[in-house]
């Protein structure tokens, strides 16, 4: 029988991708890759690729973008990145707590999408 593997790409929409490029690589951290599409930013994430591209259709406004997915991210400390975003400016659904994949927090990037970034032990 045909069967879902797993998440191999992760693309969020948005109207202003400069705007997101800039948030994603200047605030939260991300490298973009070397080559993009047309319309779209990928960064240079691993194992799963992440970018952020125009819409494929029209979006009905930014209320409740993402509600119900939840889109995680390791990184190499919860904690300083939190305290970081905070003196960006950017906004924190809620602050670092342990849970079943180490510390985590969640914040709301400038699109209305709400992402959980999560400490990952180093391999």
């Amino acid at each position: 029988m045909p069967h879902l593997i797993g998440p191999d790409f992760i693309g969020i929409q948005t109207e202003d991708l400069a705007a997101a490029r800039a948030f994603y690589t200047e605030i939260v951290g991300l490298k973009a890759a070397p080559q993009s599409p047309p319309g779209a930013v990928v960064f240079d994430t691993t194992p799963v690729p992440f970018a952020v591209r125009i819409p494929m259709g029209e979006l009905k406004g930014q209320g409740g973008l993402g509600e119900g997915i939840a889109i995680w991210f390791g990184c190499d400390d919860a904690d300083a990145l939190h305290d970081h975003l905070v003196e960006n400016g950017t906004e924190i659904v809620f602050p670092p707590k342990d849970g079943p994949f180490g510390r985590y927090f969640a914040f709301r990037d400038p699109f209305g999408y709400t992402i959980t970034p999560h400490t990952v032990a180093p391999s």
